[in-house]
């Protein structure tokens, strides 16, 4: 079993910057992979980025350049840092964590809205 507890959402301007963390507890060693999807009103769940356990990332398309993601191993904490924020951003984001041969777990969600 694995919790997930995010933080860091909330409003910026378009052009600013957030930075989302999920902490991982439970059996955090055995994630194979972290990150995040996000939803927006009316549309489906989407990638938004991935951090692998050999280190190797994903991301979607349009937050390429814009967003990092980063694990902090000894916190068991996954980052997303978002810069430069576009209003089409806005969506309720969750963490994920993906362990073999489980499905995979959610956070409970937080909100980011970014304002034109």
């Amino acid at each position: 079993q694995v919790q997930l507890v995010e933080s860091g959402g909330g409003l910026v301007q378009a052009g600013g910057s957030l930075r989302l963390s999920c902490a991982a507890s439970g059996s955090p060693f055995s994630i194979n992979a972290m990150g995040w999807y996000r939803q927006a009103p009316g549309k489906q769940r989407e990638l938004v980025a991935l951090w692998f356990s050999g280190s190797s990332t994903r991301y979607a398309d349009s937050v390429k350049g814009r967003f990092t993601i980063s694990r902090d191993n000894a916190k068991n904490t996954v980052h997303l840092q978002m810069d430069s924020l576009k209003p089409e951003d806005t969506a309720v984001y969750y963490c994920n964590a993906i362990i073999s041969g489980t499905p995979p777990y959610w956070g409970q969600g937080t909100q980011v809205t970014v304002s034109s």
